[in-house]
């Protein structure tokens, strides 16, 4: 049985809710939502879709870089964007699509009502595969 590790990066997960923020199973990792958050803990580029894309992924790098991984090793990514227009999916995916040049990963962009934090339109989720 592989063994499960749950971890919660300070600050980058300040919202006190209550579940691990990632979680290594044997040679996967996995990631809640990575939210918008800069280092203060305030939500980054207020209601701007690509602003907050690139600081999901600038997040997710650093927690994927403490269990070994980087983007590169992203095996499947969810993306949830939090407009009422259907024009600001493919904002969010251009945004996402910066970060993987040469083959971006299996992925969804899905259009949710709402996310956690106040001003906050995206947050992107993933599961890795570092090198062994």
């Amino acid at each position: 049985m592989a063994r499960v590790r749950h971890s919660t990066p300070g600050g980058l997960f300040d919202g006190g809710f209550p579940y691990s923020a990632v979680v290594s199973a044997g040679p996967l990792v996995f990631t809640a939502g990575i939210a918008p958050l800069g280092p203060d803990g305030e939500v980054v580029a207020p209601r701007d879709v690509v602003g907050q894309t690139r600081q999901c992924l600038a997040n997710l790098e650093k927690v994927l870089a403490g269990h070994g991984a980087g983007l590169s090793d992203i095996a499947k990514l969810t993306v949830y964007v939090a407009e009422h227009l259907q024009a600001d999916l493919y904002v969010s995916w251009e945004a996402v699509r910066e970060s993987f040049v040469d083959a971006p990963p299996p992925a969804i962009v899905v259009g949710v009502t709402v996310l956690p934090y106040d001003d906050q339109v995206v947050e992107i989720e993933a599961v890795a595969a570092p090198p062994a």
